[in-house]
């Protein structure tokens, strides 16, 4: 719910499957969010919610054998004349020149795994000053000095020093740091953070968290951080969309899904988080069973078999659909609604 913002990005009932020859997988199965300028969207949900193939789709980077085969995903410009333009990138080949003009300049990625996303066999400054030249009409020089002023920018001590170093010399953390400066390096409009902390240190993830809220602010970028960490969420977000098994359902600003969570599945992994105010040696409630095997979705509600406040003849006959719940909250459960949709 777009509270009078206006959103410089829009996905709306995004479907990404994969055809491997045992059957569909339905990664992404109706996904819908929005990105505010200047705003940090969180996406949350256990592993293989679909919530990194999301991020993928946007910059149509989708592994083979998957595909977007439906859905829209806008991106908005401006005008010469102050107007918005929209570009709906499910319509750009993957690697068209204009999709490869978006991917970087306009939208920037921090991928997964800071210890695989460099090669081992150029320096660091070669994979930066590749990714500045495609980008950005400057010759060789003006590149690395780019490349340098990014990895400055990003807190890398001696940079000039180290942009002659390839990945394996620099730590995880650094490391980290220096996929930022490649992401941030063409100055996007929009950041995809794909679990930034992870296989970090506590302390080396607390300043990678305040490294990319300060660029925010300094470069007004929106960020979209991608994670299972409800911690990062809380720290980072100012609006939250929770995704199960595909789909979208739950969303809405992180100060109301923290205070009033309405779906069954959000109460549970907040409930599963440590308390400062918890009992000692008291065991964290948990989220019974597992994630479905995607060739063996459940009928109806994805997480009817898993929900405490499963209705038999409901949850397991009809799919639950994203309707308003409250002012500001976005939710997908037959609590709140019934299958044709109308408020209870």
């Amino acid at each position: 719910m777009d509270n009078g913002r206006k959103a410089i990005l829009t996905v709306r009932d995004l479907k990404t499957y994969f055809f491997p020859d045992e059957g569909i997988v339905k990664a992404v199965d109706g996904a819908s969010l929005d990105v505010y300028e200047g705003k940090t969207l969180g996406i949350v949900g256990e592993s293989g919610c679909g919530k990194s193939v999301t991020a993928r789709s946007i910059l149509r980077i989708e592994e083979k054998p998957g595909r977007i085969v439906d859905g829209q995903i806008m991106l908005y410009r401006k005008s010469d004349s102050g107007s918005d333009i929209g570009v709906d990138l499910t319509q750009l080949k993957p690697d068209s020149r204009e999709m490869r003009a978006i991917r970087g300049a306009e939208i920037g990625l921090v991928f997964q795994e800071p210890m695989t996303s460099f090669s081992a066999h150029y320096t660091i400054g070669n994979q930066l000053m590749e990714a500045i030249l495609l980008h950005q009409p400057l010759d060789k020089k003006q590149a690395r000095e780019r490349a340098i002023e990014a990895l400055r920018m990003v807190g890398i001590p001696r940079p000039e020093q180290r942009i002659n170093d390839y990945s394996f010399q620099f730590s995880g953390g650094l490391r980290q740091r220096a996929m930022i400066a490649m992401a941030l390096s063409c100055d996007p409009r929009i950041l995809i953070a794909d679990e930034p902390t992870t296989a970090l240190d506590v302390t080396t993830q607390a300043q990678i968290l305040d490294l990319l809220r300060d660029l925010q602010h300094k470069q007004k970028m929106a960020i979209i951080i991608i994670t299972h960490n409800l911690g990062v969420v809380a720290e980072m977000a100012d609006d939250v969309t929770v995704m199960y098994l595909g789909k979208v359902v739950e969303s809405g600003p992180v100060d109301d899904i923290f205070h009033n969570a309405k779906h069954p599945y959000t109460k549970a992994l907040l409930m599963s988080i440590p308390s400062i105010d918890g009992r000692p040696r008291v065991k964290l409630p948990t989220i019974r069973g597992s994630i479905p095997h995607p060739f063996n979705r459940p009928p109806g509600c994805t997480f009817g078999p898993r929900c405490p406040s499963f209705m038999p003849g409901v949850c397991d006959v009809h799919d639950p659909m994203l309707l308003p719940a409250g002012d500001s909250q976005l939710v997908s459960c037959f609590l709140y609604h019934d299958p044709q949709g109308k408020a209870k």
